[in-house]
């Protein structure tokens, strides 16, 4: 396997009468031999972009791009010895799944022995092996991304990259396969990049994740550090579903109190918890955003309670979403099943303290 690095990494397209669009701005990432890294975040981050210039699809405009401490920048995809599944699945629709799994290794004049052994093992790793003899039209959308999965494992590359591969799935298969695809990471222990926009994807395969948006990293960390420990504004509203409540207010003058800014009536006052007050004190008389996650909203606390009105109830069987309006804001609180207020009801909820996260409104970096 293999480590691949990026340095400084810059991608302009350029236009004719312009300054060009800057995909991809100042990407540095280490990531491990070995590692299952996700790159994640909204359509036009970037994230596919770098996938690419990794395989060598896109020349970077400037920094550097190594692989196993080799600069590969002006090495063609072919030398670069990766292995990529697209979205599409790409496969040739007059072979069997046998001779496309076989395809790439007949190009590279492997013998016809070894050819037949890879071809088995990846089948058999898979799944595949009672479909060799049939035809990509005669499989299900499932059974066409284990082939293009299975592409890539017969080749044995250094590192293998994953571009969106499930978006084609339903739920149902997107799950089962995003299964197969983390028991066969951990069955091959191969260094693997992949790229999605689905958050639940990230979250549930990566061993770190590395949050995108605008061409830039807004941070990298395992799964639940980015959910427990976002370092920003985006990174606390795109991680988690459904995402943190952010409320803008400001601090008073002592640093140790929020009020939200609420001009339809009385503002929430809250004092700040013992984790946050010292850390605050910087941003005292200034504007702020607390967020709080759907699970960390109690009702009926026995402290620091408010009304809030019920906009909506979602009933999700094992949890409800219950969507409150405050007046000022609109918050989402994941409840338990059996909690399920009434429409219209104004009930008395709270913020769970020591699960509270302060974020400057200027900013939008957290406090730590």
């Amino acid at each position: 396997m293999a480590r691949v690095v990026l340095e400084n990494i810059v991608k302009v397209y350029s236009e004719r009468n312009g300054p060009g669009v800057r995909a991809v701005n100042d990407v540095s990432l280490v990531i491990a031999d070995g590692e299952f890294m996700v790159l994640v975040g909204p359509s036009g981050c970037g994230k596919s972009t770098t996938l690419r210039l990794i395989a060598g699809l896109e020349s970077a405009t400037s920094g550097a791009i190594r692989i196993d401490d080799r600069l590969v920048n002006e090495v063609p995809p072919k030398d670069r010895d990766l292995a990529m599944v697209f979205q599409n699945y790409a496969l040739y629709p007059h072979m069997t799944v046998f001779e496309n799994l076989a395809f790439g290794l007949r190009q590279r004049q492997l013998p016809s022995t070894e050819i037949e052994a890879r071809v088995r093992e990846a089948s058999a790793m898979l799944g595949l092996e009672p479909y060799l003899q049939r035809r990509p039209a005669a499989l299900s959308g499932g059974q066409r991304q284990r082939v293009a999965v299975g592409r890539a494992i017969v080749r044995h590359p250094k590192v293998f990259l994953f571009d969106e591969p499930l978006s084609n799935l339903d739920a149902k298969m997107r799950a089962a396969t995003r299964a197969e695809l983390s028991r066969l990471h951990a069955r091959l222990g191969a260094t693997m990049v992949y790229v999605t926009h689905d958050q639940m994807e990230a979250m549930t395969m990566g061993d770190r994740i590395c949050v995108m948006h605008d061409g830039r990293i807004m941070q990298v960390a395992p799964p639940l550090e980015l959910y427990d420990r976002p370092a920003n504004l985006f990174v606390a509203g795109f991680i988690g579903s459904p995402p943190m409540n952010l409320l803008r207010g400001t601090l008073t003058a002592d640093g140790h109190e929020f009020q939200e800014d609420n001009p339809k009536g009385p503002p929430l006052r809250l004092s700040l918890p013992a984790h946050l007050a010292p850390r605050a004190a910087r941003l005292a008389g200034q504007p702020v955003v607390l967020g709080v996650r759907p699970e960390h909203i109690a009702a009926d606390p026995s402290s620091a309670a408010f009304g809030a009105r019920v906009d909506v109830v979602e009933p999700m069987g094992a949890e409800t979403f219950v969507h409150l309006d405050t007046g000022a804001h609109a918050l989402i609180a994941r409840f338990a099943p059996d909690q399920r207020p009434a429409r219209g009801e104004t009930i008395r909820v709270g913020f769970v303290p020591e699960k509270l996260h302060l974020f400057s409104a200027a900013s939008g970096e957290a406090v730590r």
